[in-house]
């Protein structure tokens, strides 16, 4: 029997950090509640940064990604390391949904398959347009009802990289726009108002079964509802229609996700539309609802240990 049943994987910041705040005591926090769970079905269980050269990853039978919120930032190290790591464990969720939903090219397939989305553009690394061009080629594509934009990139997490501006303001974001596809793809979407006037929600939903919700809020004067930015989190009631929206959404992937957020908005046609479906390593809030890191773990003891 190899050692650990289950390995957390996580950011090497959040595991003995010299100093804290509460963004790092939340995940820190987060994690206890999902190793707890995970221990009372008998699951031998660890946290590891996922760059620990030290560890033996196949002395683990399943990695389970949480905070990993560095990886963007050493794409091409994290890469190697989790295609050399695939080899030696069994990824949740699986490395095949991984995979797709890592680039946010996957909400066109989403889309596709019925799910509603913002209209979007996707610019291919080292195309040769400019930022107006891209907008004006938006524009003629899509039923856009103003002239706000937001840009940013296929692979990322926590905004990096987004910017919102007015279509006379292009010009000024003409030059990191020629950085940025040079090297990786990117995203042109209308700025949702809703998601400023309202928030986004994010739905938590593991193995089709939905569990909570939270809403969350930019603070004054941003459109970012990360808390990075500034943005707060609150408890919310669902209606049967937002619940609907995410289960249906999960059920449009490839394959049905362990564990899934769902974010969502009303667009500007005031349909309900996904901004995100996060099934790789999204904060999941278990602090809000406990009681859903206990489903999350048994469906983790079904599916890959009895």
């Amino acid at each position: 029997m190899k050692p650990f049943d289950i390995v957390i994987l996580t950011d090497s910041r959040y595991l003995s950090p010299e100093s804290t705040s509460p963004y790092i005591t939340n995940v820190i926090l987060e994690d206890e509640i999902v190793t707890n769970e995970l221990e009372k079905l008998d699951l031998n269980v660890t946290r590891k940064a996922w760059n620990d050269d030290s560890f033996n990853w196949s002395h683990a039978k399943c990695a389970i990604f949480r905070a990993t919120w560095d990886y963007f930032e050493r794409y091409e190290e994290f890469s190697k390391w989790y295609e050399e790591t695939a080899k030696q464990t069994i990824f949740i969720n699986s490395k095949s949904l991984i995979d797709w939903n890592i680039d946010k090219h996957y909400l066109s397939d989403l889309n596709e398959n019925g799910v509603n989305i913002p209209e979007t553009l996707i610019i291919e690394p080292k195309t040769k347009t400019t930022l107006t061009a891209a907008i004006n080629k938006a524009k003629t594509l899509y039923k856009y009802v103003s002239n706000d934009f937001v840009l940013k990139p296929c692979i990322a997490g926590g905004a990096r990289h987004t910017y919102k501006f007015n279509m006379s303001e292009a010009h000024t974001y003409e030059k990191v726009f020629q950085q940025l596809i040079a090297g990786e793809a990117m995203m042109l979407q209308e700025f949702q108002t809703n998601i400023v006037k309202g928030g986004e929600i994010s739905m938590m939903v593991f193995n089709g079964e939905f569990t909570h919700a939270v809403l969350k809020i930019a603070k004054p004067g941003d459109f970012r509802v990360q808390d990075d930015y500034g943005g707060t989190v609150h408890n919310y009631e669902p209606s049967k229609d937002e619940i609907d929206f995410a289960i249906a959404t999960v059920k449009a992937a490839p394959e049905l996700p362990v564990y899934a957020r769902v974010d969502i908005f009303k667009d500007n046609h005031e349909k309900w539309a996904l901004a995100e479906l996060e099934i790789f390593e999204p904060e999941l809030w278990f602090r809000f609802k406990p009681k859903a890191a206990e489903v999350l773990a048994q469906t983790i003891k079904t599916l890959y240990f009895d």
